[in-house]
């Protein structure tokens, strides 16, 4: 596969990169601090994080691009023919925890390999999606996210947002709670079937589509008065968020596993968050009703009649 492939995908990643700081620091007001570093054993990034804002508690929105002899063992786990190969792994990924509890955290990424072994033919894939965790979801808010996620997919075909909102909706589980981690979105894996030219154009689309599916939510939400009471739900519910990205996410293993920046890699963390033994919501409480509606998989479009 040629290189010239692989400097496309960059050009996309950075200016998407570009944009969705412009957008975000113009909604909160402030601006992202910038950090660029190298990779001893290849590669490098530029990470952009935003602390203490007017909206964001912390926002980050990180590019990458590292390579190396070996594929990691978590990018190779589920295609074990690929162990061994050089490769070339490249994305943004951003994660945004607001202040106000009723502004859903939201997380999402974009990203690229090239697996190469000499005598045998590139290997190449596409991967990543978006996901909505709501503390205080509103309905409204959760067909809106949905409805911008299905209308990204359509011109890639009818089966494209069923089959990657399911994706989403068994990638974000957390096993160890019988519980979602919110309410979904998109995900994609392992995406070549298409050809090079129409996966990187759903790459695109997916990357473009965020702040179309996010900020109407901020928008609506971000004025909505709360107190120590939605606070303390939001910081135990962020501890729902670290439980995932420390035991089943694959992004921050193949980072780790990569030797890549551990600064960049755990920005995904909140700046605060809280854990209770055994902590249960009050019934009839706002609190139940994320239990008890949002944190299994459904079709929420499906249920609109649409």
């Amino acid at each position: 596969m040629s290189h010239a492939y692989l400097d496309t995908v960059k050009a996309y990643l950075l200016s998407l990169q570009d944009r969705l700081c412009q957008s975000l620091s113009t909604e909160d007001g402030h601006v992202f601090h910038e950090d660029s570093w190298d990779r001893p054993d290849g590669g490098g990034g530029r990470s952009r994080v935003l602390e203490d804002g007017a909206l964001f508690e912390k926002a980050g929105v990180n590019f990458s691009h590292v390579h190396g002899a070996a594929l990691p063992a978590s990018a190779s786990e589920h295609r074990p023919e690929l162990a061994g190969r050089s490769f070339h792994a490249l994305g943004v990924s951003w994660v945004l925890h607001p202040y106000n509890p009723h502004v859903p955290t939201s997380h999402g990424n974009v990203r690229f390999f090239i697996a190469e072994k000499a005598g045998e033919t590139p290997v190449w894939w596409f991967g990543g999606g978006y996901d909505l965790t709501p503390f205080y979801p509103v309905h409204e808010d959760v067909i809106h996210w949905h409805r911008v996620a299905r209308d990204t997919c359509a011109p890639f075909g009818n089966d494209v947002y069923p089959r990657f909102k399911a994706w989403c909706d068994d990638y974000f589980y957390l096993k160890h709670r019988d519980e979602t981690r919110g309410v979904g979105g998109l995900f994609f894996d392992d995406l070549n079937e298409w050809g090079f030219e129409r996966c990187f154009a759903f790459q695109q689309a997916v990357g473009d589509s965020f702040l179309d599916a996010y900020l109407p939510i901020v928008q609506r939400r971000r004025d909505q008065s709360y107190g120590e009471r939605e606070r303390a739900f939001q910081c135990y519910r962020r501890g729902r968020y670290v439980e995932f990205n420390l035991v089943w996410d694959r992004g921050t293993l193949f980072g780790l596993q990569s030797g890549g920046r551990t600064e960049s890699i755990l920005m995904s963390m909140p700046p605060v968050a809280h854990w209770h033994y055994d902590w249960q919501p009050e019934p009839g409480s706002p609190e139940e009703v994320l239990y008890q509606q949002y944190l299994s998989p459904r079709d929420w479009l499906g249920e609109q009649h649409e």
